[in-house]
């Protein structure tokens, strides 16, 4: 049997395509610059190869589950490198290898930062989020930009949770009132951060404790400067990601002060940030 090659288009606009195909072996260099490509295999780093080198706007491939490390949907973060949003595709909506019925019926998993940028969220329709990465650029960012900064909630006095990827952009001027949610590790290196930015409360990431439980020590060293300090278990969180901290985060240690206010091993996070607020307003 010989395997035909093809792109189907599914729709034009004066700023580029939107362009099905069955495999990432189908780009080519008409695609560059200009096309959201709809890829009905599954996202890894091979793929994402073949795809990136001809550079289009936008990409959206198959889950396939994520697999063992993630490797399943890796290809999205090697795109990002590049500059190209990209998005997964649930598998379980889609026939996978068949581009249009994904096009029409797939459902969004997983996105990158570039594709989050433009709008893309979980569970939009593939059709919304291929439109969506073709209508809108992501603005160009330094690195030391991408916070990521998010507030979560805010109490009547003004104080608030805020989600942000590392403790090295919290703002001292404001923060001091606040409850930071971080995507980094609480290690000794993490001491100058906190204490620069001396947060009423804070939550980061155990980073799996690492040998001799180095990925606490932080936590439990600015206990001596009033600092609440909790971590969650680096297994529960993906790392850099300070919303993946809040929402999907599970308590593994917690210094002193911030058991003292109620945090536990176990508690969510959404749990123990709530408390550690409560002790802020106290």
């Amino acid at each position: 049997m010989v395997l035909i090659l093809e792109q189907h288009e599914v729709l034009a606009t004066r700023r580029g395509r939107i362009m099905a195909l069955d495999a990432a072996y189908d780009v080519d260099g008409d695609n560059r610059d200009r096309d959201v490509i709809v890829n009905a295999s599954y996202g890894g780093i091979l793929p994402a190869r073949f795809i990136g080198r001809y550079r289009p706007r936008a990409v959206i491939s198959v889950d396939c589950c994520g697999g063992p490390q993630g490797y399943a949907i890796s290809g999205m973060y090697y795109l990002e490198a590049l500059g190209i949003p990209c998005a997964m595709a649930d598998v379980m909506t889609v026939l996978l290898g068949d581009s249009r019925d994904m096009y029409e019926n797939g459902r969004i998993s997983f996105m990158n930062q570039l594709a989050r940028d433009c709008g893309v969220v979980r569970g939009m329709s593939v059709k919304h989020a291929a439109r969506m990465l073709l209508d809108i650029d992501p603005q160009p960012k330094a690195p030391d930009e991408i916070t990521n900064r998010t507030v979560i909630s805010e109490t009547p006095g003004g104080r608030q949770i805020v989600c942000l990827d590392s403790i090295a952009f919290g703002i001292p001027e404001i923060d001091h009132r606040n409850v930071l949610v971080s995507g980094g590790h609480t290690a000794l290196r993490a001491v100058h951060n906190m204490l620069r930015t001396r947060p009423f409360g804070f939550i980061a990431s155990d980073g799996c404790m690492g040998r001799d439980r180095s990925g606490i020590q932080g936590m439990l060293a600015v206990e001596a400067h009033d600092l609440a300090v909790a971590c969650v278990d680096g297994r529960t969180a993906r790392m850099g990601d300070g919303l993946s901290t809040y929402h999907d985060g599970t308590i593994s240690a917690a210094n002193a002060l911030a058991a003292a206010a109620g945090v536990r091993k176990g508690m969510r996070t959404p749990e123990a940030a709530a408390l550690l607020l409560k002790r802020s307003a106290s």
